[in-house]
C-alpha cells in the first residue's frame, strides 16, 4: 500500500512540476497524451471495473444506478474544475473563486478515485488486482496535474502553484488511506466499497468519453489520435487478459 501511495503522489507532483519547467510546451502533444489516457481509462472501466462490480449478486441489481450517479456527479465536479481533467487549459478566469472551485473539483475527484486502490470489490474474480487500475489512474492523474499547473501558473506565484499542486497530489493517496482505514475498522462494509467503486466508474466513463468527443470536435478522422486510442486499448486488453 505504501508503494502505491508514493506512486500516486509522485506521478501527480512530478507531472505538475514538469509543467512549471517547460514554459513552451506543445498543446498538440498534450492532447495526444489525453487521448491515450482517455482510451486506456475507458478500456479498463469496461474490461476490469464494471465486470467486477456487476458480477457481485448482492449489489448487481442497483450497481447501474451507482454508475449513473457517478457519471452525473462527475458532471458537477467538472462544473467546478472547468474541465481541466480533459484538457481545458486556456479557458479560465484567474479570480480566486475560480481557482478554489477548480481545486475543489479536481481534489474531490482525485480523493474518490484513490478509493479504488484501497480494496478490491467484494467478489473474488479472475482479474489481476490493482495494477491495471493504478496505471489507469496514473495516466489520468498526471495529465490533470500538468493541466492544473498550466492554468494556475497564469495568475499565481510559483510558490503558491507548488503549494496547490502538493494539495492535489495528496488527494488520491489520502482517499486510498481513508477508505482502507474505514474498511479495516468496519466503518465501511464491502458493499459500501462497491458503491464507491460504482461512483468512480461512472466518473471514469464521463471523463474518458468526454475526451473522445472533444478530441475530434468536427467529427473528422484524425489518424494519429485513432492510432493512439487503439494502442491504449490494446495495452489495457493485454494487461487484463494476457499478463
Amino acid at each position: 500500500m505504501l508503494v502505491n501511495v508514493l506512486i500516486l503522489f509522485l506521478s501527480a507532483f512530478l507531472a505538475g512540476a514538469l509543467a512549471l519547467s517547460i514554459p513552451k510546451w506543445q498543446e498538440k502533444s498534450f492532447k495526444l497524451v489525453l487521448v491515450f489516457a482517455g482510451s486506456y481509462l475507458f478500456s479498463i472501466t469496461i474490461l476490469h471495473i464494471l465486470p467486477e462490480l456487476f458480477a457481485n449478486p448482492d449489489t448487481a441489481y442497483y450497481m447501474g444506478l451507482y454508475v449513473l450517479l457517478g457519471f452525473l456527479l462527475q458532471q458537477v465536479l467538472e462544473f467546478l474544475s472547468s474541465g481541466i481533467e480533459h484538457g481545458h487549459i486556456h479557458q479560465h478566469s484567474s479570480s480566486k473563486n475560480t481557482i478554489w472551485m477548480i481545486m475543489i473539483g479536481l481534489s474531490l475527484h482525485a480523493l474518490l478515485e484513490g478509493t479504488l486502490l484501497s480494496q478490491e470489490p467484494s467478489l473474488h474474480g479472475h482479474h489481476h488486482g490493482t495494477e491495471t487500475l493504478l496505471f489507469g489512474i496514473l495516466m489520468h492523474k498526471a495529465p490533470a496535474a500538468f493541466a492544473l499547473v498550466a492554468v494556475l501558473s497564469e495568475s499565481l506565484s510559483r510558490k503558491t502553484v507548488l503549494l496547490l499542486l502538493l494539495v492535489f497530489a495528496l488527494a488520491s493517496p489520502l482517499g486510498m488511506v481513508i477508505s482502507d482505514i474505514a474498511f479495516s475498522q468496519h466503518i465501511l462494509a464491502a458493499e459500501a466499497m462497491d458503491v464507491l467503486f460504482g461512483l468512480v466508474a461512472g466518473g471514469f466513463l464521463h471523463i474518458s468519453t468526454t475526451i473522445f468527443f472533444e478530441s475530434s470536435p468536427h467529427h473528422k478522422l484524425q489518424l494519429n489520435r485513432l492510432l493512439v486510442s487503439i494502442f491504449a486499448a490494446l495495452i489495457a486488453i493485454a494487461s487484463e487478459y494476457m499478463i
